[in-house]
Parts: C-alpha cells; structure tokens; sequence
C-alpha cells in the first residue's frame, strides 16, 4: 500500500533519513537504496510516495519510493521514443527519396530552432527577463518543431509539468502528424507541389 509523506531529516553524506507520514503515525526510516529514481537526491521538506515495511527489529522502514515527477520521468522517456522513431522515419524517406528532402530540413531545423526557444525561455525564467510566450512555443510546435520540444521539456525539464500546457502541445503534434501523414498521400504530395512550385515561381519573380 502506497503512503505518502515528506522528508523532514536527511543526511546526504550517509545516505538516510526520515519521512513524517502525511496522516498521524512516527516518523519512517528511509535509506538512499530505497529510491525509485537513484539519481536524484533526496531534499528536506520533499513529498515522497513510499511503500511501508519494518526492518527485521520491527520499526518502520520505507522502500519503493518515488519522488515528485520520476513518474512523470517515465512518461518521458517514452515520449523521448516517439521523437526519436518519427525522425528516423522521416530521414528513411528522404534518404530512399519518398519525401521531399525539404521535409528532413524543416523538421530537424525546427527542432533545433525549439529546443533553442525552450533553453531560452527556461533561462529567462530563471533570471526573472522576458520570456518566450507559450503561443510561440506551440507554433514551433506545429510547424514540425515538436521533436526538439520534446528533447527540451525533458532533457531541460521545462514545460514538463504543466497539464494545460502539455495538453496543447500534443494537440500540435497530433495536427502536425496528421498533416505530414496527409501529404504522403498521392493527393497530398500532389497540393505540395503545386504550392511549391508558385512559390518558388514568386520568389523568382520578386
């Protein structure tokens, strides 16, 4: 059974501490090795999940404990997965000449340009400047940069946590995807072409 409580003593050094449960009970032994995610230490004043046990004198002891956001961290990784798989899909096609190369320019220029954009405005956060406004961070999004947003939200751990925020964002990358998975479609690369070739022929006469 899961309880939940904060962390109220810590030694860093040795690697212990104790947990106050949120309801009324004594505090509970808990040791570095009983953490989900051993890369992140352990803070006082910290919400902890935890499974209690007692240890072989019978005092309490906790043990598969998780901290604020290693679940989220999960979720993560999977979606660090997604990225990843959709890149590479998108570089076999242009590479055996299914797709336009242009497509493998602008969705790794736009990911580096939004990771750029999410480094930046998590700097300025933290510096109390001006900020990238989520509009725009969702428009890079839209435009093919959601892999890099990805790779930042993660890896920066910004805009990671906020369920208005996230929720848009994969508004965007459902739009997106949608969008490319329409333009391989004959009728689809056929709209491409044509728009693409106005354009070109504009640009040309400017």
């Amino acid at each position: 059974m899961c309880t939940k409580g904060k962390i109220t003593k810590w030694n860093d050094d040795k690697g212990f501490g104790f947990i106050t449960p949120n309801a009324a009970g004594k505090q509970v032994f808990i040791h570095i090795s009983a953490f989900n995610n051993r890369s992140r230490r352990p803070e006082i004043n910290q919400e902890v999940t935890y499974t209690l046990t007692t240890d072989k004198n019978g005092k309490p002891r906790a043990e598969k404990a998780i901290l604020p956001g290693d679940k989220l961290r999960k979720n993560g990784a999977f979606s660090i997965i997604i990225a990843v798989v959709f890149l590479f899909v998108i570089s076999f096609f242009a590479i055996t000449g299914k797709i336009p190369l242009c497509f493998l320019v602008i969705y790794f220029a736009g990911s580096i340009i939004t990771f750029v954009a999410y480094a930046f405005d998590k700097s300025a956060a933290q510096r109390g400047t001006w900020r990238t406004s989520e509009s725009t961070l969702h428009l890079l999004s839209l435009v093919g940069g959601w892999p890099g947003a990805i790779f930042a939200q993660q890896k920066l751990r910004h805009k990671s946590k906020k369920q208005e925020f996230r929720f848009v964002f994969w508004i965007t990358v459902l739009l997106n995807v949608g969008v490319f998975s329409w333009l391989l479609t004959p009728n689809g690369m056929a709209t491409f072409q044509l728009y693409s070739t106005k354009i070109v022929s504009t640009l040309s006469n400017l």
